[in-house]
């Protein structure tokens, strides 16, 4: 931290103006009547407004920065880009049963932001393929809840859930933070599926804040740990960077 030059306070500037008065050495009075002194600069009537928060990209933002054909050659085409389905279709569920869980899946599945999208992988090398989660959020709102997201992670271990396959218990494993974008968590979410399956079933997500967005990358895998591609994560989280500039 650079070092702060000495301010005369408040309290001490009173001081000394109360010892020059104390000692007859008051400041010299303006021997000019009022009506010979030039008259006083008028203050300005109005004051600078505050900075204009950001606008939040839009659900058609973006879709134009999530990956084109042709663009991942990891993948097989096409690069579907999904819309989150209307409020009150599909099939819901009940929260799962531990509420700091319930925090994290709601981050990383891009729920109360601004707008969000969907984009899935379908790999070459793994036929579980992945998926990208695009949101974004009110100016200053991604950083409340990527914070979360964090305090989250801190407490979740183990919950159960239900899904399309019926209920389930999963264990969340944190890794090491990865270098992308502003802030970035890696954790693993396996669910155990037996032997007679293939093993567990072991999903890392990826989770990028920069600046009012929040992407989620998550790599899909049954009885291995396999990642998502981190030269794919560092180009959208690029694309997501440029398309905040003013």
């Amino acid at each position: 931290m650079q070092p702060r030059g000495a301010r005369l306070t408040a309290t001490a500037a009173g001081a000394v103006i109360g010892l020059l008065l104390a000692s007859g050495c008051a400041p010299a009075q303006d021997p000019k009547s009022a009506a010979e002194r030039p008259p006083a600069a008028e203050a300005p009537s109005t004051t600078p407004s505050a900075e204009a928060p950001a606008t939040p990209l839009t659900m058609a933002q973006l879709k134009s920065v999530a990956f084109k054909e042709g663009e991942v050659p990891q993948a097989r085409e096409p690069l579907a880009v999904q819309e989150p389905l209307p409020e009150g279709s599909g099939r819901s569920f009940p929260p799962v049963s531990v509420p700091a869980c319930q925090t994290l899946i709601d981050v990383r599945d891009g729920e109360a932001s601004f707008a969000h999208v969907f984009q899935h992988f379908n790999w070459k090398k793994n036929s579980m393929g992945g998926g990208s989660t695009l949101a974004s959020y009110e100016d200053g709102r991604a950083e409340q809840r990527f914070a979360e997201l964090e305090r989250a992670l801190a407490t979740c271990r183990h919950y159960k859930g239900e899904g399309y396959a019926g209920p389930f218990e999963a264990t969340v494993t944190t890794q090491a933070s990865p270098e992308y974008g502003e802030e970035a968590v890696t954790f693993r979410e396996i669910v155990p599926m037996g032997p007679e399956n293939g093993g567990d079933r072991n999903e890392q997500f990826v989770v990028v804040r920069t600046g009012n967005t929040i992407a989620t990358f998550s790599e899909l895998s049954i009885g291995k740990d396999l990642f998502f591609p981190p030269e794919v994560i560092t180009r959208q989280v690029e694309r997501l960077r440029n398309a905040q500039r003013p």
